[in-house]
């Protein structure tokens, strides 16, 4: 049995080596093909050669960055509008554009409260990748951006509870599983 594709989207380097650094090399060494798409900090930047070394010790391939500073680093991109700030279409045709590329079988990205820290760049990346993942299966939806593709599941890397403050409003398990393909219910399964 193949092990399937898989394409992370985090809001900065080293976010995927944090969130999801093991379910990255796990996948690429049993073969799968793997990719790493980071929402913050330009190409030219020494974070982004961070990031390239880090996906490659990964197995994930090159970087891929959507290009936009980070709400609390703006020389992170210099000239470019913070990724909170962006335009919700514009960020999400972006990503789209990614996973058309790509074709993941499944992706995981940040939970809906920004893991540990609740920065603002991983709560928009959860809701831009939310987005992207359905709007990517549906050809009527961005036609520029390459052809239709549905990801199988979609992944959230959260904490688990001993990991978070009890002041926190809200506990989470290790990963939940969203099926984007269902667009009439949610469908939602914790696994550990």
């Amino acid at each position: 049995m193949s092990v399937p594709s898989l394409l992370a989207v985090f809001a900065h380097p080293d976010d995927e080596s944090l969130s999801a650094g093991g379910v990255l090399a796990r996948h690429a060494a049993a073969g799968a093909r793997t990719g790493v798409v980071t929402a913050t900090w330009a190409a030219d930047t020494p974070r982004a050669a961070e990031l390239a070394d880090a996906l490659g010790i990964l197995g994930a391939g090159e970087p891929r960055m959507l290009g936009y500073a980070d709400a609390r680093v703006p020389w992170s991109a210099p000239g470019r509008i913070r990724f909170c700030e962006a335009p919700l279409d514009e960020a999400v045709r972006r990503l789209v554009r990614h996973i058309r590329e790509f074709r993941p079988e499944i992706m995981v990205t940040h939970d809906a409260y920004g893991g540990l820290p609740g920065h603002p760049d991983h709560v928009h990346t959860h809701r831009v990748t939310m987005l992207a993942a359905q709007a990517a299966g549906l050809a009527q939806l961005y036609p520029d951006a390459g052809g239709p593709w549905q990801p199988r599941a979609l992944y959230l890397a959260t904490h688990p509870h001993s990991a978070v403050p009890e002041e926190r409003l809200f506990k989470t398990e290790w990963y939940i599983r969203h099926a984007p393909i269902a667009a009439a219910s949610a469908q939602t399964e914790l696994t550990a």
